[in-house]
């Protein structure tokens, strides 16, 4: 509640000796609490004072302030005012009194009447109370998070997208795809598997050297062996391995060469053109022949043929010769599913 301009543009002095003239005690008053004082005497005794001229400026002006509903808020508001200036004025005597006292019981008593001075509640505090609550960060909400997750979520995935498109996997990839989906890769792989396990008959391994046990990884030692390239100067590799090579694949390829069921007559010429150079069906009904005669039967084709390497090839390949028969039928499958496709 502001003090009118009549009380507080005096001086103490003239605020005292006011307060003397009216009867009003003012001991230990600072100048703001005399206003108050006097302001509130004047304005409970506005019918004894009212034609006072030294009071006609303190009453003009509280005549002129509000309409009448403004006035008894601020009656209200005047009374929660002074209740409250009096509780301040009774803990601030009761500071002085302490101030007084011996120096170890001062600061104890000090602190608590300044805090509860603090402490006691007006308009301004509560003001000020909002104000720092209104400045307060909150939280966000959920779907602010959710938002933030989401769009981080997609810059990482956009990254590994681009990482992953600049690395070429996907052209290696395509690429791999497009050399296997063959007849003549599936053909490739099936002897390749085959060369595989027989390499370990023809070239036998052989010690080399030995990979020592590491304590941090906690692994034992490792014998590293590797094909004995000598063998390439003696008839225990060329053996064997010219007789797998001519029964799987060299004969094969001659009978598929000049019995090809692929070929097609040219429009407007008597010659043919071939969708194959070999005819991979009748390369594997040759190879699945050869293979069930020689290493099946045991035929040597007048002596042409060596047991011994025959029992070696057998021993050496998976499956022995019923295992290089499914290879030869996969090929047949293969081939006649290409041929039903392109149709």
């Amino acid at each position: 509640m502001s003090v009118p301009n009549f009380l507080a543009k005096q001086k103490k002095a003239d605020l005292a000796e006011l307060a003397e003239s009216l009867g009003l005690s003012h001991e230990g008053l600072k100048k703001t609490e005399l206003e108050v004082e006097l302001e509130d005497y004047l304005t409970k005794n506005k019918s004894q004072y009212l034609n006072d001229t030294r009071f006609s400026s303190f009453y003009n002006k509280r005549r002129s302030e509000s309409s009448p509903v403004k006035k008894e808020a601020s009656s209200v508001l005047s009374e929660i005012e002074n209740t409250t200036k009096a509780i301040r004025r009774r803990v601030t005597k009761a500071a002085d009194e302490l101030f007084a006292t011996d120096d170890s019981e001062v600061e104890p008593a000090t602190t608590r009447a300044r805090s509860a001075l603090t402490r006691t509640p007006g308009r301004g505090s509560a003001l000020s109370n909002l104000s720092f609550a209104s400045n307060v960060p909150l939280p966000p909400s959920p779907a602010v998070i959710a938002d933030a997750v989401d769009r981080r979520t997609a810059v990482i995935r956009s990254k590994i997208s681009d990482a992953y498109e600049e690395s070429g996997i996907i052209e290696t990839a395509q690429a791999t795809r497009e050399t296997l989906s063959t007849v003549t890769a599936v053909h490739a792989l099936i002897s390749a598997f085959e060369l595989y396990f027989l390499r370990k008959e023809v070239l036998a391994d052989r010690y080399a050297f030995t990979i020592p046990a590491i304590k941090y990884i906690s692994n034992s030692e490792h014998a590293v062996k590797i094909p004995d390239l000598f063998l390439l100067l003696t008839s225990s590799f060329w053996g064997p391995a010219t007789l797998w090579a001519f029964t799987t694949i060299f004969a094969p390829l001659f009978a598929a060469y000049f019995f090809n069921l692929t070929s097609k007559p040219r429009s407007r010429s008597h010659t043919s053109h071939f969708n194959y150079t070999f005819d991979p069906l009748t390369f594997n009904i040759a190879k699945a022949l050869l293979v069930y005669l020689v290493f099946g039967k045991d035929v040597t084709f007048g002596g042409l043929v060596d047991l011994e390497y025959v029992a070696r090839i057998n021993s050496a390949l998976y499956g022995s010769w019923p295992g290089v028969l499914v290879g030869t039928g996969i090929g047949g499958l293969v081939t006649v599913y290409e041929a039903i496709i392109k149709k």
